[in-house]
């Protein structure tokens, strides 16, 4: 069962993730980057999984959910 969380924990969730990948340092350097430039999600989006088929994409998820 999927249960809903706020804008707020999904924030957390996201920043929780940067700092165990990348570290306090390099957490720092990519918001910096980020606010730095336009950034539009959903041209990213468009673009991101291009090479990939619907179901390749469903399969990630799947793998990424375990």
């Amino acid at each position: 069962m999927i249960t809903a969380i706020t804008d707020n924990e999904i924030k957390l969730q996201g920043i929780e993730a940067q700092f165990t990948s990348l570290g306090e340092v390099k957490v720092e350097r990519f918001i910096s980057l980020i606010l730095r430039e336009p950034f539009d999600y959903t041209k990213w989006q468009e673009k991101l999984w291009i090479d990939k088929s619907i179901e390749e994409i469903s399969h990630m998820a799947m793998e990424n959910r375990k």
